[in-house]
């Protein structure tokens, strides 16, 4: 039940953000300014907000009190420049804090964290598309956040057992910087893309279902076929699709399909090379993405430059999963899982 109130209230703080920021809060250059710094905050804190996170045993309250600033900056008649710093620190503490808790109750598999960051997705596209329903939404967010205070909700798993000793080998530490690395990368091919015929609502709703749709996915697809076939599975087609593919509307939406089936797999494998750090595990690849989006932003390319840079871009990517992957299966993690299994 927790994780479903989660999920919910990932959309919905999404939504919220994003109608406050496209419902009138300022146009033209003033609105770019604060749509970036609301990025930067929401993003680039995650990192920190994580290493927080990992010293506090309940998340409880963290979660409801971030769903709360997020319905003030909504809701209260603020400047722009305080609206934007309520939503965008409520923004990164709620994902943080509840990505924590997935985290720590997903018995190390991939799947919940799919349900869990998916509806994003669909909050993001609500926000923005539909920017009238923002006291809707932030009336629906405040009943979450009473509902993830009940007492079904309030009681966290256990700490998940780990190895001893929680020193990471080269090879791990190598892992998270890859993976870390390869979310920045993706995000700036994906936000070097353009698709012409992503225009309109109905579009863009349609390509939000497919994204959505990966993301979750991606999560059963991974505990079901390991990460290494899913990598094999998703990626490849993504990078065709996408960089050769990108104006004609099925193979774009297959291939965001497809692309964001790694989404759960990489915040999978950087919680498996850190287990003792859920928080930041989880804030270090929500840090990346936003210097990758804001690069792939100012990206110009055409013709066979354009698709050999994605390309890359997608190949870098799966060999961060394959080389995490497989130092994973060296980890003591996994010999401790492997020796539980026989037992």
């Amino acid at each position: 039940m927790q994780l479903l109130i989660h999920a919910v209230s990932h959309l919905l703080v999404d939504a919220v953000c994003a109608a406050a920021l496209f419902g009138g809060l300022a146009q033209g250059d003033r609105l770019a300014v604060l749509i970036a710094l609301y990025s930067t905050l929401a993003f680039s804190t995650q990192c920190l907000v994580g290493l927080a996170a990992d010293r506090i045993r309940s998340q409880r309250i963290a979660v409801a009190a971030s769903m709360v600033c997020v319905a003030l900056g909504f809701a209260l008649p603020l400047s722009g420049l305080l609206r934007v710093i309520l939503l965008g620190l409520g923004n990164s503490v709620f994902h943080v804090a509840a990505g924590t808790v997935t985290l720590r109750r997903s018995a190390f598999r991939a799947a919940p964290l799919g349900i869990f960051v998916a509806p994003g997705a669909i909050g993001l596209t609500l926000g923005t598309c539909f920017p009238a329903w923002g006291p809707i939404l932030t009336a629906l967010l405040v009943c979450a956040a009473v509902a993830s205070l009940l007492p079904h909700a309030q009681t966290e798993a256990p700490a998940q057992p780990t190895p001893a000793s929680s020193a990471r080998s080269a090879g791990q530490l190598t892992a998270v910087l890859l993976l870390t690395a390869a979310v920045a990368v993706r995000a700036v091919g994906g936000a070097a893309v353009r698709f012409p015929w992503q225009t309109g609502v109905w579009p863009t709703l349609l390509a939000t279902f497919f994204v959505f749709s990966g993301k979750l996915a991606g999560g059963f697809l991974c505990d079901r076929v390991g990460p290494r076939r899913a990598a094999w599975c998703s990626i490849p087609a993504a990078a065709l699709l996408i960089a050769f593919c990108g104006a004609w509307m099925l193979p774009s939406l297959l291939g965001q399909l497809a692309l964001n089936l790694t989404m759960p797999i990489t915040l999978w494998l950087l919680y498996r090379a850190m287990p003792e750090a859920p928080g930041f595990a989880f804030g270090v690849a929500a840090s990346a993405l936003w210097p990758g989006t804001l690069a792939g932003r100012y990206v110009e390319m055409t013709g066979p430059l354009r698709w050999i840079f994605l390309l890359v871009c997608f190949l870098f990517g799966l060999w961060a999963i394959l080389y995490a992957a497989s130092r994973d299966r060296e980890s003591p993690l996994h010999r401790q899982e492997k020796e539980e299994e026989f037992q």
